[in-house]
């Protein structure tokens, strides 16, 4: 199967408007689709209309535009993050115990409907919107879409899949701690999260239902521009919901961390990428004290805000806590030891950390942040959950709390495929203002790779120079691993060889000096596994280091100890281990 194109939430609207196309061929194709990356990936999903369905409401858009109404987003397939109520389809937030029919779809739905728009069904998510990885779900964990090797993000996992995967043109996420925007950046997507209250929340399953924002993931800004369009405005069945003007278009001036405040928690290839995102802004950088904002991050988790979410679960707590994941669990249930006090004094310190942001404002008009400062395997997530959860949130947990509109945009991508971006944030109204600044600020995104198709795994390339050639005495110790045979090659001319003396079997040692020789070489690739119990078998003096090839590429191969050389004859001229032997 060839890689999805990803789906236009403008080109479709404006196909079916002109009758280009029908809503109907546009959902034969999405049905098809559906049933291809089923095989691959099934998790993203928790519910689906089934195809009879998907059909008849294609026909019924199509009908609407043959009797003259115009619609915005015609025949634009969309899908739902299952916490967002849907008619037609059980509520679970990935909870089958907590499971409801709701009689009406959530305002935004209705709103995205009524604009011709076609729900497709509900995306899995982090049990609860609790998480920013993925992999809290008993419906399976959605994998990262470019390499299934990686988290998705979360907690809004499975939209981000769908519309990466070209499934859908576009999907409802939600966002409390950065649950629509982290998703987003791993997954090459624009996730727009709006100033709280913009969006009706009216329909929504709260996690913390003073902060919780809906949001979307879109493959362009223009896209979640035109669903913007559609869903904002105040509803009065929302209590949360908010009537305000956007803010005029913001000047130039972005905040930036300082340098000291940028943790990236190990990873280099974090830190390249932002600065290359940076260094593409047309935009004057101002380095901005980033300790009020992650003073006010540290609330959401380790203050009395936990509680909100406590209360939000507090029945099936009490009654049936084994329905609950138990991460998920040991995470609500920590609510229950704050306070009504430590809730005020909390909630005094914030107001104190606001009007600290708030002083920010006058010296920039935005900011440009990392939208996460790492990426991890979904292995390693399932070892240390809650720890490598708590710092894909480093730049994100404070928006909500202090009121912010955020955007997060692709900027880059890891060499695994995951993608990496910035998360342009404003004060409260400034949506507009962070979607109009995208299209012309940032730097033309970065095209995705393929998606991941077949599962592949992370490997590594290895060169050997000695007794783990083709028919060599260790050959075995690759083949037992099934290594993958890459090719020949050579190394640059700065190698030295030598026959390492009383070596049992008989074993080269491979030198960089600088004054050397091309070495002839083989390469194999080994997945991350094999590579690990292959390098633990090492005998000393050789090791694993970094090989220079004549193309001037780099790769994991045999490199020696100094020792190594002691009593060893110098066969450099030789070219290579073969031919020494041949001798």
């Amino acid at each position: 199967m060839t890689a999805l194109d990803r789906l236009s939430v403008e080109a479709i609207a404006a196909d079916v408007r002109s009758g280009r196309r029908t809503a109907a061929d546009v959902m034969e194709e999405v049905i098809r689709r559906l049933d291809c990356y089923d095989a691959v990936q099934p998790a993203a999903w928790i519910s689906r209309f089934d195809a009879a369905a998907l059909h008849a409401a294609a026909a019924a858009v199509d009908e609407r535009v043959a009797g003259g109404e115009v619609l915005p987003l015609a025949g634009v397939p969309f899908a739902v993050k299952d916490n967002i109520d849907v008619a037609g389809l059980d509520t679970t937030a990935a909870c089958p115990a907590f499971a409801y029919a709701p009689p009406r779809s959530a305002t935004v739905v209705e709103r995205l409907v009524a604009a011709g728009a076609i729900p497709v069904g509900k995306t899995n998510l982090d049990q609860f919107a609790t998480g920013l990885n993925g992999t809290r779900s008993p419906y399976g964990i959605p994998r990262n879409a470019y390499n299934r090797a990686w988290v998705s993000g979360g907690s809004s996992s499975g939209s981000a899949v769908a519309v990466a995967a070209g499934l859908v043109a576009f999907a409802l996420g939600t966002d409390t701690a950065g649950s629509g925007r982290v998703p987003a950046a791993f997954n090459h997507l624009i996730g727009f999260k709006p100033t709280r209250g913009r969006w009706s929340s009216r329909g929504l399953v709260p996690a913390c239902r003073s902060l919780d924002c809906i949001t979307v993931f879109a493959g362009t800004v223009e896209d979640a521009g035109l669903v913007d369009d559609i869903v904002a405005g105040f509803d009065r069945e929302d209590s949360f919901s908010r009537a305000f003007d956007d803010l005029p278009r913001a000047r130039r001036r972005i905040g930036v961390p300082r340098v000291d405040q940028r943790p990236w928690f190990g990873d280099i290839e974090s830190g390249f990428l932002y600065d290359a995102a940076l260094a593409g802004l047309d935009a004057e950088l101002v380095e901005i004290d980033m300790a009020p904002l992650n003073e006010a991050a540290r609330l959401l988790y380790n203050g009395p805000w936990i509680a909100e979410r406590t209360a939000a679960l507090q029945d099936l707590l009490r009654d049936d806590p084994d329905a609950i994941h138990p991460v998920v669990r040991s995470i609500v249930e920590e609510g229950q030891v704050y306070s009504a006090v430590d809730a005020f004094g909390a909630s005094y310190r914030l107001a104190d950390l606001a009007r600290a942001a708030e002083e920010m404002w006058a010296t920039v008009d935005l900011l440009a942040l990392p939208t996460a400062p790492t990426s991890y395997r979904v292995a390693e997530m399932l070892a240390a959950p809650i720890t490598l959860n708590a710092s894909l949130g480093a730049y994100t947990n404070f928006v909500n709390l202090l009121d912010m509109a955020a955007l997060a945009v692709p900027t880059g991508r890891y060499h695994s495929g995951v993608g990496f971006g910035v998360t342009l944030m404003g004060p409260a109204g400034s949506d507009r203002s962070l979607i109009d600044l995208a299209k012309t600020l940032l730097p033309a995104p970065v095209v995705p790779p393929r998606l991941d198709l077949e599962g592949r795994m992370e490997t590594v390339k290895l060169a050997v120079v000695g007794a783990h050639l083709k028919d060599m005495p260790l050959h075995w110790q690759l083949t037992s691993r099934d290594a993958r045979f890459v090719g020949e090659a050579r190394t640059a001319p700065a190698y030295r060889l030598y026959a390492i003396a009383d070596s049992v079997p008989p074993k080269p040692a491979l030198v960089h000096s600088g004054d050397g020789a091309a070495i002839a070489l083989e390469i194999y690739e080994l997945d991350m596994a094999a590579f690990g119990s292959f390098v633990a078998e090492v005998p000393p003096p050789l090791a694993i280091g970094t090989v220079t090839l004549e193309d001037g590429s780099q790769v994991k191969g045999f490199v020696a100890e100094p020792r190594a050389t002691v009593n060893a004859e110098d066969i450099t001229a030789l070219g290579g281990w073969r031919r020494y032997l041949q001798r």
